[in-house]
């Protein structure tokens, strides 16, 4: 007797079950995973820079560094086996010491001053895979390592960001404790500051994913229809409270999920710059002037309805970029063909260091150089250094300083 095939419903049925069991035996055995290698009590750090690493990222010669330890003033280095090394903390402390009896114009501390304003740069693509997360991390730790008060917003439900900055979502980041908790519409709404915490780079402080986020996608729609005269409308609201925090950072780096939804629309609104991530592959390229077209016709609705859509630049950055691949070289060059000088001059390279170290939640800046040969960390700390030294050089000229 043949069998009578299951009804529609009966296999939506046994799917929603089989999904389910699915999403909760991963979760199970991540938890597992992450608490085998990154137990509770455990707190991520980063690892010591030479001398020359530190001078380099103070900006002063090793001499000179050798110097100022030498003479005390309360600067402490690390020794071992005759060897000085300095932390984070150190570095910093360094540039507080030297800021104090700088001269003339020198500065070692490069906030903001009076006259520029806050830089929020959002980090987006409409495809996932373009590196966009990758840029988010090490753009923000690049910035914090070099003296600027930073703060990173990962708006990205799957949390990938606040993961790589040592805050598990599933073990980490409670209800109400992502910005959706300062954006929602309800009385539940908190400052802020209650959803913003630190991380173990001193400059860099970090506002964490969770699904938890996606309720904003939900709710704007009901509060659109209520039209209530007392809020705020949805591209307005990362805006409103980002400018609490304003005067404690020089510069908010946001990762936007890969969809053009509500989040992504008020990040757009508050940004002052925004850096578009692009893989060199035609398929990628398709995708990303679809995404650009609905961007333009959406960012046309929200002016209409007073969003702001000003920015001091928007530019395009080459990601996972192989310099002996044809292909991509011809792409790269029918892009600078179309939008000139909004590509960054400076790709960022693909490279096994970069992937290598995500397996353990590292970036370049976090892992030891000796996990990889010489030439495969040089060849990708470089290329990640001139891309985000080019994106510096767009803020301070956007500060009306020299690049």
């Amino acid at each position: 007797m043949a069998h009578k095939p299951a009804s529609p419903v009966s296999q939506g049925t046994e799917l929603r079950t089989l999904i389910q069991q699915h999403a909760q035996n991963l979760s199970e055995q991540l938890q597992a995973h992450q608490r085998n290698n990154f137990p509770p009590s455990a707190e991520k750090s980063i690892r010591l820079f030479s001398p020359a690493e530190a001078a380099k990222l103070i900006g002063i010669h090793e001499g000179y560094l050798r110097q100022v330890a030498s003479e005390g003033r309360g600067i402490a280095a690390t020794v071992t086996n005759g060897r000085r090394s300095y932390s984070v903390e150190d570095i910093q402390n360094i540039r507080h010491v030297l800021d104090q009896s700088a001269r003339g114009d020198r500065r070692y501390l490069p906030h903001r001053v009076n006259g520029e304003h806050l830089q929020i740069i959002t980090v987006m693509n409409f495809k996932g895979g373009s590196g966009k997360t990758t840029t988010s991390a090490h753009l923000s730790q690049y910035l914090a390592l070099h003296g600027y008060r930073v703060l990173a917003i990962d708006l990205d439900p799957q949390a990938s960001l606040s993961a790589l900055f040592g805050s598990q979502p599933e073990l980490d980041v409670g209800p109400n404790e992502t910005l959706y908790g300062a954006i929602r519409y309800d009385e539940h709404r908190r400052s802020i500051s209650e959803v913003v915490r630190g991380t173990y780079i001193p400059n860099l402080h970090l506002i964490p994913a969770h699904l938890e986020l996606m309720e904003f996608e939900h709710e704007t729609p009901r509060a659109l229809m209520r039209r209530d005269p007392g809020d705020l409308m949805f591209f307005g609201r990362i805006a409103q409270a980002v400018a609490e925090a304003q005067n404690l950072y020089d510069i908010v780096v946001i990762d936007c999920p890969p969809q053009l939804g509500y989040l992504t629309l008020s990040a757009l609104s508050a940004a002052t710059a925004v850096l578009i991530t692009i893989h060199p592959q035609m398929l990628d390229v398709l995708s990303m002037a679809q995404f650009l077209t609905m961007t333009g016709d959406l960012l046309e609705v929200v002016a209409d309805a007073g969003g702001t859509t000003n920015y001091d630049w928007m530019n395009y950055l080459v990601t996972r970029f192989e310099p002996s691949d044809g292909p991509q070289n011809q792409m790269v060059a029918f892009l600078r063909s179309i939008f000139g000088q909004h590509v960054l001059i400076h790709p960022m390279l693909k490279s096994t260091a970069i992937s290598d170290a995500s397996i353990t939640n590292q970036t370049l800046y976090e892992v030891e150089r000796q996990q990889f040969t010489r030439s495969t960390y040089d060849r990708a700390i470089e290329s990640m250094n001139q891309v985000n030294g080019e994106i510096e050089g767009l803020i301070r000229r956007a500060w009306g300083r020299a690049a």
